[in-house]
């Protein structure tokens, strides 16, 4: 795809003006998301390099964050269900990428339909984060949803073109 980041194709359809840089991070995260795990070796998913997270971490966290935080600009309470997610981010399972890359994708989708629904004077409401009860606002919890979601996707990159040359590299290596 030729197209310029999402940021420079214009408004998200129906998303609020003050929402829109929220709005463009998630969904260029997704598109960087979608392609960087395009033909991922799913051998090399929980593979853990140079002691950081593996790509399994992040796309598991991609989506559990973006879940919380948007429970708590909702004024609610992290689930017990929700707790148990975050509890198990590290824990590798059988999950595949396109699995967890799908989550993701569902996840932003209802991120934006949330945002569609803000009034902007909501935006403005006090909110509290985690058990300290931490403060914040709606406003401050979309954005940080949408930059800690580049956050990993950073992170995710990362450790996702080195796992790709490293299972390069391993393949070369039985061949010969």
């Amino acid at each position: 795809m030729n197209q310029p980041e999402v940021w420079l194709r214009g408004s998200v359809p129906d998303v609020p003006f003050f929402l829109q840089p929220a709005a463009h991070a998630l969904l260029q995260t997704q598109e960087e998301l979608e392609g960087y795990m395009r033909d991922f070796p799913e051998k090399w998913l929980w593979k853990s390099v140079a002691g950081r997270a593996s790509v399994a971490f992040h796309l598991r966290h991609l989506t559990g964050v973006l879940d919380r935080l948007l429970t708590y600009a909702e004024g609610k309470e992290l689930s017990l269900a929700q707790l148990e997610y975050l509890k198990n981010e590290t824990i590798a399972d059988s999950t595949g990428s396109e699995a967890l890359v799908k989550l993701f994708r569902i996840k932003v989708s209802e991120a934006l339909d949330i945002f569609k629904e803000t009034p902007e004077e909501k935006l403005r409401e006090s909110r509290t984060v985690g058990r300290k009860k931490l403060p914040s606002s709606v406003m401050g919890l979309y954005f940080h949803a949408a930059e800690h979601s580049q956050r990993h996707l950073g992170q995710l990159l990362v450790t996702c073109s080195f796992v790709k040359n490293l299972a390069a590299s391993s393949a070369g290596k039985s061949d010969t």
